[in-house]
């Protein structure tokens, strides 16, 4: 699982020492193998050196990764189904990695034919006409990879081609298959093509795609064509959307040779470990706040307030921790006027406090079920309190912290919030007994910074509250008040 990247814009530049022509490319010992053959190879080479076969990839070691390796060992087609922000098109893009860095081609081909596997009628010519001296060109892996997101509007031309009009101008007949531009499938010939959310493709638009899933060749219009395609074909689609809103037709179901169940982080370690690893944060985020993020995505997920046809993504706790990181950047900003005692300006650092925002901020990212609408904010309020007070419980369980609950004895109060800047946090606390075992138990070591002990000290305050040992207030002016019980 894992978010998203845009592939590089820049091509890369083959290396200066690659065979220049076929008769260069033969003495090199050079093999034609299939696209699935390559994968296969590159796969099981990996596998016996140990290196990552899906590097980036959180979450499936156990589970959706053995079903996909095994799927590409016997070279099958296959379509990933599972719950928006699982992570399948960040999986299927992972594929690429398994192709050869550098493969031969046909310079000027749109299909990238292979120098010892020419397709086209004018490609076999070119061949036959300058044999060993036929120039050799070299495609990247990264552009091996093509990508069709499924829309209504999508066509039979797009995906597989269609008669090229411009050609048919320049005097060429309509029996000439020179006269056909080829879609997407075909141009991503010798490479991976994938479509995502398959169900939204028009059920008349998915029978083109049968014959490249069977017989490897395209049908285009009246044209006896056949150009037998070498790709992997994978398609990616929501279960819910696959049986009801829009469906893959039955014949197509049947082509592909595996069907793979992706699902969410499966514990709360592995979906930590995916915030960490996608999360552009802007800010410090503690390593306990991070915490009660992952808790609280979980728990969305978990809610029967929540419709779980429609799931909560993975994209929810990576943009709760960057909202977290922005709210903390932003205290940070507003506070730079005044300053620390030591003359510094406050460092950016979250706090538990912060995480209140996301409730409102990702509401859309959310289903809920039909009985709970005007109530999605204060849902998500609840489930953020329970998952800050589980993650207390499971940090602080057993400490001794009567010291915190002493500040508020005879009616005292500590002021916290957004614009409470970490100096004026601590002087209210002064030195409370416990706090450094406080520290040490959620990680942030001996010498933290000012901020870093103001985040543990909200923390634990917010923790007293939530278990019902400390009183708590928000005031108009957005400050959070918290004191003894009533």
């Amino acid at each position: 699982m894992g978010r998203v990247t845009a592939p590089t814009p820049v091509t890369p530049v083959p290396p200066a020492d690659l065979p220049g022509t076929l008769g260069a490319l033969r003495a090199a010992g050079h093999q034609y193998r299939t696209v699935k053959q390559e994968l296969r190879d590159n796969l099981l080479a990996r596998m016996r050196s140990g290196a990552a076969r899906f590097p980036g990839i959180v979450g499936y070691d156990d589970s959706v990764l053995p079903e996909v390796e095994r799927a590409l060992l016997a070279g099958h087609d296959m379509v990933l189904l599972g719950e928006r922000g699982q992570g399948k098109t960040r999986l299927i893009r992972s594929l690429g990695a398994l192709l050869d860095e550098w493969t031969p081609v046909i310079p000027g081909s749109v299909l990238n034919e292979h120098p010892m596997h020419p397709l086209t009628p004018a490609s076999r010519a070119l061949i036959a006409e300058a044999g060993d001296d036929q120039p050799v060109g070299w495609l990247h892996r990264s552009m091996r990879y093509g990508e069709k997101l499924a829309t209504p509007d999508t066509s039979v031309g797009d995906l597989i081609g269609d008669v090229d009009p411009i050609r048919i101008a320049q005097g060429r007949t309509l029996g000439d298959p020179e006269t056909i531009h080829f879609g997407l499938v075909p141009r991503t010939n010798r490479g991976i093509f994938a479509v995502n959310e398959l169900p939204d493709l028009a059920e008349r638009i998915q029978v083109a795609l049968l014959n490249v899933l069977e017989e490897r060749d395209i049908q285009v219009r009246g044209y006896q064509l056949r150009l037998p395609l070498d790709l992997l074909l994978v398609a990616s689609a929501n279960p819910e959307d696959y049986t009801n809103r829009g469906r893959i037709i039955t014949p197509l179901k049947d082509r592909f040779g595996a069907e793979i169940r992706t699902h969410y982080p499966v514990d709360l370690e592995l979906e930590l470990a995916l915030i960490r690893q996608e999360a552009d944060l802007v800010a410090e985020v503690p390593e306990h706040v991070l915490e009660v993020l992952a808790r609280f995505a979980r728990a969305v997920r978990e809610s029967p307030s929540v419709d779980p046809r429609s799931g909560v993504s993975a994209r929810f706790a990576i943009a709760a921790a960057e909202t977290v990181a922005g709210a903390a950047l932003r205290r940070a900003g507003l506070l730079a006027a005044s300053g620390t005692p030591e003359g510094r300006p406050e460092a950016a650092v979250a706090r538990v406090g912060d995480a209140v925002s996301v409730t409102s901020t990702l509401r859309g990212k959310v289903e809920f079920e039909s009985g709970e609408e005007g109530r999605e904010i204060e849902v998500l309020a609840h489930l953020l309190r329970t998952a800050t007070a589980e993650t207390f419980r499971a940090h602080l369980a057993g400490l001794d912290l009567s010291g915190f609950t002493a500040l508020v004895d005879e009616g005292a109060a500590i002021e916290t919030g957004e614009l409470v800047g970490a100096a004026e946090l601590l002087r209210q606390v002064g030195t409370v007994p416990g706090l450094a075992k406080v520290l040490d138990r959620l990680g942030l070591g001996d010498a933290p910074t000012p901020e870093e002990a103001a985040a543990a000290v909200e923390f634990v305050l917010e923790g007293l509250h939530l278990t019902r040992r400390l009183g708590k207030d928000v005031t108009d002016s957005g400050r959070t008040v918290y004191g003894g019980r009533d």
